[in-house]
């Protein structure tokens, strides 16, 4: 159905505790650093991280978020208790849910590239959540996300997403926004204050708009009345029925995104801004549905109840049902996937078929219930056969089958106002009526019992009843609510159906529009009257065709001739004209087409009523006048009708006639032989192009899964990518300031490699040693220096060899003195990879 969403729907959370999902993938690291930097504590809110990670490599994204936020940052295991104030990240080749206010993970069920573990949150979040549930998508590539936020925007929970054009890649925040799934549109540094400052909102609001007192009632019944006014004359669809309780709550939830606080302050608002009925329209539209929801209800239905409404049709028949609030098609095509299974399972399949009226207030949904076209999360709702036998499977959707599709006609329609489909075997009309008030429930029950053909049935949700009405309904099933229709009941209320929809004298009626009137035509003169008279009565009867065959003109009376064919109306001259015209006429027809020159064929058989005739026809193709290029004249002279025979003494025709007809008989076997030939040729080309197709279409598929994985690893190492580029700036931080600490210090540092060639120095070193930045990477026993040390490169030869230190002190030769220190160069993992030699000044030491 595609009406209000099942309010104050909360689940699983035992705890304050509001959860925050958060959606990223390319380009996200940047986005979720923005969207941490500015959090609060004691907020009450917990955020999940969900992103596109390689799942074989080991994330860095708890470390690299924990420098952007004071809030312990954390990897998601399994069991862990969410709390408040706190950041969860999806680890590396895992699905990540909430169940009972605690994390779950578990591998993936789809292969690399098919993969949507934002929308496996948002959807858990929605279930267990509820309207509490808060869903963010962030920067990313692909669609994943989307189908989550729908969820979440089901049952009133928030959605976010951030603006595009801040995005590094906009695919996610696109796709989710032109859905139409998303509430709140801002950059995504300013994505945390805009959730605060909602649920901050929606905290001091409590509950009462949703539960209003007598006298919080009566003070808002008039702009409450003003703003389904307003509704009224936008869209044309009075919500005045509707559940109080349920307007409340969705007009709150408006006023809340925008920080209204009164219900006068939003009905102002309103009349300055039409955009915003129609998203409260949508807001009220908002559709709860799926594939066999309540899959017990299906099973029964498929079990028993269409079985049972089989066998009261004896006859051949066509199942008739109506899908009211059908929102974007799921129930309807479920129905017509039970359907198609109960009427496999008799013994005369062919004998039945269905068809289903599917109707919705939105058009969104009734165009998007047309187009049949799925996320790939139903696998979770539809069995793998149905799976397989109704649906074909595209790179990131499920298109149903145009067989079943064939079945379901969607259509606009308000319930409330507009006359209903009448002559129907089946209703199914689930979680509508909650919304409507006990004076519209009264209203449409004795319009279904007057839909339903009798023995019909009516099928409802789990919370809706028939109350009063059971004199027009029974109880087939209690438990599922599935109802008969009661037959030779009368209508309590006569009047019902006057009372149903608006009276038609406020119809908007339709300006009548004149006739045309036929010219005067003129007097006929003597002359114009005899034309007519010989053209109609004396001239042969004549036919004009186009070169495929069809009937242009005719003059005279060529009934003798032409037939009406049997069936569906043809103007065909081919097609009209009689069995023993058809053969000799088709060669002639075709010859003419070649040439100038009229075609004559004389002496022709035609049966007409009880006698045969002859017949001689000429043949004429034009080129000119203008009005008769590239048209054929056939015209039909009469052989002495006095020579006419009674079809059972068949006259004998003479030998050149039979000749004649031994030709048209020849001709027509040559044909015949042709056709046989071209139908070959076509048949080995067709299974040629067959074989071609399957091929190509191997080859598409191969080349589709490359594809996905593509895109997958192409994400996967964006992230990678991002977090490696956090990396070497710490890295290169890191080399500064390991540089700025060893020109500082007072001692003169050389590192060398494993073959003593020079790695790195300190300013100092290269005042002692002759080094310039040209000088990395040469030897160090090619290099000059002040000291007076001939043994230095033995030394730290001995030194790299030994692993032993040595300390010396070395002269220079202006005079000075150093202490000359060399030791092995150790790596973190305890591997020897040079020498570092330190050279101190203890000149002063040694005055």
């Amino acid at each position: 159905m595609n009406l209000p969403a099942t309010d104050g729907m909360t689940s699983g959370t035992d705890d304050n505790v509001r959860i925050v999902g958060i959606g990223a993938s390319a380009g996200g690291l940047s986005a979720l650093e923005l969207f941490l930097k500015n959090t609060l504590e004691n907020t009450s809110l917990a955020y999940i991280v969900v992103q596109h990670l390689d799942p074989v490599h080991k994330g860095m994204l708890p470390e690299l978020l924990q420098r952007k936020t004071a809030m312990p940052v954390k990897e998601a295991r399994q069991g862990m208790k969410i709390r408040a104030d706190h950041v969860y990240v999806i680890p590396p080749n895992k699905e990540l849910t909430v169940q009972h206010n605690c994390l779950h993970l578990a591998k993936p069920a789809e292969p690399r590239g098919m993969r949507l573990p934002i929308d496996v949150l948002f959807s858990s979040l929605a279930i267990t959540q509820g309207e509490r549930a808060i869903g963010v998508v962030l920067s990313g590539m692909g669609s994943d996300g989307s189908a989550g936020l729908e969820a979440i925007k089901a049952v009133g929970g928030l959605t976010l997403a951030q603006t595009p054009e801040t995005a590094e890649f906009d695919s996610m925040p696109i796709s989710a926004i032109s859905a139409g799934y998303v509430d709140i549109v801002t950059p995504a540094d300013e994505l945390l204050d805009r959730i605060i400052a909602y649920t901050k909102q929606e905290t001091e609001k409590g509950s009462t708009l949703i539960k209003p007192s007598k006298k919080t009632s009566s003070l808002s019944n008039a702009p409450l009345q003003a703003i389904t006014k307003l509704m009224h004359q936008k869209t044309g669809h009075d919500f005045s029925l509707y559940k109080t309780s349920t307007l409340h709550r969705r007009i709150e939830r408006r006023m809340i995104i925008h920080n209204i606080d009164s219900l006068h302050a939003y009905v102002n608002f309103l009349k300055h801004n039409a955009q915003e009925i129609e998203l409260l329209f949508k807001e009220l539209l908002i559709g709860v549905t799926q594939f066999f929801r309540d899959q017990a209800v299906w099973d029964y239905l498929k079990d028993s109840a269409l079985p049972t409404l089989l066998t009261r049709r004896t006859k051949p028949h066509t199942f008739r049902a109506w899908c009211i609030g059908c929102s974007t098609g799921e129930e309807a095509y479920s129905l017509a996937i039970i359907f198609t299974e109960v009427i496999r399972q008799i013994a005369n399949p062919k004998a039945f078929s269905v068809q289903i009226f599917a109707s919705d207030l939105s058009p969104d949904a009734i165009a998007t219930a047309r187009r049949g076209r799925y996320p790939l999360s139903i696998t979770d709702h539809i069995p793998q056969t149905y799976l397989t036998r109704y649906f074909d499977r595209h790179d990131d959707y499920y298109q149903i089958k145009q067989s079943i599709r064939d079945m379901v006609l969607f259509a606009q329609q308000d319930v409330i106002i507009d006359p209903p489909f009448t002559k129907l075997d089946l209703i199914v009309c689930r979680n509508l009526m909650i919304y409507f008030n006990t004076k519209l429930q009264s209203k449409l029950l004795p319009l279904f019992h007057y839909s339903l053909r009798p023995g019909g049935m009516m099928l409802l949700g789990s919370s809706e009843t028939i109350g009063s009405f059971n004199y027009l309904f029974s109880a087939i099933a209690s438990k599922f609510k599935l109802f008969d229709r009661r037959d030779n009941v009368p209508i309590r209320s006569s009047e019902f159906m006057l009372s149903s929809f608006p009276p038609l004298t406020y119809a908007t009626k339709e300006f009548s529009v004149p006739s045309p009137r036929k010219p005067e035509q003129p007097v006929n003169s003597l002359q114009s009257a005899a034309d007519h008279v010989l053209l109609q009565v004396y001239a042969p009867a004549a036919v004009v065709v186009n070169q495929l065959g069809d009937i242009v003109y005719i003059s005279g009376r060529t009934g003798k001739y032409l037939e009406p064919a049997a069936g569906k109306a043809n103007w065909n001259f081919h097609a009209m004209i009689r069995e023993s015209l058809r053969a000799p006429l088709y060669l002639g027809l075709k010859q003419a087409m070649t040439q100038s020159e009229p075609i004559h064929l004389n002496g022709l058989s035609v049966q007409f009523e009880e006698f045969d005739y002859l017949v001689d026809i000429t043949i004429q193709a034009f080129q000119e006048p203008k009005a008769l290029k590239e048209l054929i004249m056939v015209v039909f002279h009469d052989v002495d009708t006095a020579n006419k025979h009674k079809r059972k003494n068949k006259p004998d025709l003479d030998l050149a006639h039979e000749a004649q007809l031994q030709q048209y008989r020849l001709e027509i076997e040559t044909l015949r032989e042709e056709a046989r030939a071209s139908k070959e040729e076509l048949q080995s080309s067709n299974e040629e192009l067959q074989s071609t197709n399957e091929e190509l279409q191997s080859t598409n598929e191969e080349l589709t899964t490359s594809k996905e994985e593509m895109q997958s690893m192409n994400e996967e190492l964006q992230t990678i990518n991002n977090e490696l580029q956090t990396k070497l700036d710490d890295l290169a931080l890191a080399q500064s300031d390991m540089q700025n600490i060893l020109n500082s210090i007072e001692i003169a540092i050389l590192f060398l490699d494993q073959k003593l060639n020079v790695r790195r120095f300190t300013e100092r070193a290269a005042k002692i040693i002759s080094l310039r930045e040209s000088d990395v990477g040469r030897p160090l026993s090619d290099l000059t220096s002040c000291l007076i040390y001939p043994e230095l490169n033995d030394d730290a030869s001995e030194a790299l060899r030994t692993l032993v230190f040595s300390e010396k002190e070395i002269p220079t030769d202006d005079g000075r003195w150093y202490s000359i220190r060399i030791m092995p160069y150790r790596r973190l993992d305890n591997m020897i990879d040079g020498v570092v030699i330190t050279m101190v000044d203890i000149s002063k030491t040694k005055k």
